[in-house]
């Protein structure tokens, strides 16, 4: 593994071939391109106009094509849409003519073992990254793949294995002639940057402090005209340069755990982050630190604390959070991060951008904890700040000052939500577990225009072109839109 520093060189050659080529992904994209998780820099904002509202199998549905499984977004460029699935171990990159709902090719990537380690995750939930006649696919089990439009293999590059409790999850993304991936795990995460034409490691900064995560990074183009991968991890926001992945300013105060991508409205990015119940501020644990622990619970005198002499200041679930290297004992470094993961606190957090070093103190503008999703994005549509939990709780915010505009559950669509909410023409979509598409109005009221229900289990996010939707469930892939 090739570090920071042994690496610059190389990277200096880079930069000044990429430089000019570094452009701010939501510049790139077009009314009929959603060429990443979540479209135009993962924001969940939809160009365009004349999108349906109402629509279920048979009204409004253009077409249907069964898929096997897979979390993985639609993902579109021009007339094609992507994703990736599985077959039992058989894992699958899948070109679809978006105008017919046609399978064009479907390609294997190299034999492996798949780990399914959480039902909220699976073996192909990474979400593909496209561009012109490229498209570029990241499955946890095997690593980074590269295809043509006709579905030529261009490179390949085995990661992992990976060590993470839930499985990985963020998607890679394309920045200038780089292909980027958060790779955020028990222990030895990293940010890491590819050739995209070649699949050549440019850079990769280690990021010690991230432990559990799978954000995908957005992209932020600092007052020095040079751009910024986002990235929120275990207890930190972090800002890289794109061209060095060197570290340029960073915010503390997140949970311990981030899952969902943030979000850039203005001058701030917004993040939520949800470990689990004890992190909210109200039930709040206190640990004390390793030195006096061990001398009371190291029953044994071997140095470590194994699960029958873990303390009862909380619920087993910690000791396997804590465990990171899962042989089944801490340490004292791991029950030191085990004390900080239970003192960090459920949160949405708003942070003014930009700056160098710790902007913790100058930087944090609000925080909002009631509700807190783990899983789906936020998103801020016409001045309003939107969330919705794993429970289906809907919570509306005023961006500029984190005052609730109105916050519960949306009527006829209760239920799990894993889902991240996504905005087209005047309208936001929500999408329950169950397959209930929510259409709401802006403003940040809560009453459905409409509640459309598609029968059948949802765990990713719509997609948007040309006045059309298109959902994957588990069992297929649909496009809605006006006949």
């Amino acid at each position: 593994m090739h570090t920071l520093f042994a690496m610059r060189a190389a990277q200096a050659v880079a930069a000044v071939a990429m430089l000019t080529a570094v452009t701010v992904v939501s510049a790139q994209q077009s009314p009929t391109e959603w060429t990443r998780f979540r479209g135009p820099n993962g924001s969940g904002l939809a160009t365009g106009t004349g999108f349906p509202t109402e629509f279920n199998t048979t009204q409004n549905m253009l077409w249907r094509l069964p898929l096997p499984q897979g979390h993985s977004s639609p993902i579109i460029w021009n007339d094609r849409i992507y994703l990736t699935a599985f077959r039992g171990d058989a894992l699958f990159t899948m070109a679809i003519d978006r105008q017919a709902g046609t399978l064009l090719w479907e390609r294997q990537a190299p034999e492996t073992k798949t780990r399914i380690l959480d039902k909220r995750n699976n073996a192909a939930s990474p979400s593909p990254v496209l561009e012109t006649d490229r498209v570029y696919v990241f499955f946890p089990d095997y690593g980074l793949l590269a295809y043509d439009a006709a579905g030529k293999e261009l490179w390949k590059k085995p990661l992992g294995p990976f060590d993470n409790i839930y499985g990985m999850g963020a998607s890679p993304i394309i920045v200038g002639n780089q292909l980027i991936l958060a790779v955020d795990q028990s222990i030895g995460s990293f940010l890491l940057s590819l050739d995209k034409r070649t699949g050549n490691e440019l850079w990769r900064t280690p990021r010690p402090e991230a432990k559990s995560g799978h954000a995908t990074p957005i992209l932020w183009r600092a007052p020095d005209g040079r751009d910024q991968l986002l990235l929120p991890g275990s207890f930190l926001l972090t800002a890289y340069d794109v061209l060095t992945g060197e570290r340029r300013w960073w915010v503390r105060g997140l949970s311990f755990e981030i899952k969902s991508t943030p979000v850039v409205h203005g001058d701030t990015i917004y993040i939520n982050g949800y470990g689990a119940p004890e992190n909210d501020p109200d039930r709040k644990v206190n640990v004390p630190p390793s030195d006096e622990v061990w001398p009371i619970a190291d029953a044994n005198k071997d140095g470590v604390i194994t699960q029958p002499e873990f303390p009862k200041y909380s619920s087993a679930f910690w000791f396997t959070v804590a465990d990171l290297n899962l042989n089944g004992s801490l340490t004292k470094d791991e029950w030191e991060y085990y004390r900080a993961a239970l003192d960090s606190e459920n949160g949405m957090l708003a942070i003014r951008l930009g700056g160098s070093g710790d902007m913790t103190e100058k930087s944090v503008r609000w925080k909002y904890q009631r509700a807190v999703p783990q899983l789906p994005s936020p998103i801020v549509f016409k001045d309003v700040l939107y969330m919705v939990n794993d429970g289906g709780i809907v919570t509306t915010l005023n961006p500029e000052t984190g005052a609730m505009i109105k916050q519960g559950r949306l009527t006829g669509a209760l239920g799990a939500y894993y889902s991240s909410p996504v905005a087209a023409g005047e309208h936001l979509y929500f999408v329950s577990e169950r397959g209930a598409v929510t259409v709401l109005p802006p403003g940040g009221d809560l009453a459905p225009l409409v509640v459309n229900n598609l029968g059948e289990d949802t765990y990713t996010t719509p997609a948007f072109a040309d006045g059309k939707i298109y959902i994957r469930t588990v069992e297929a892939l649909y496009a809605f839109g006006t006949k």
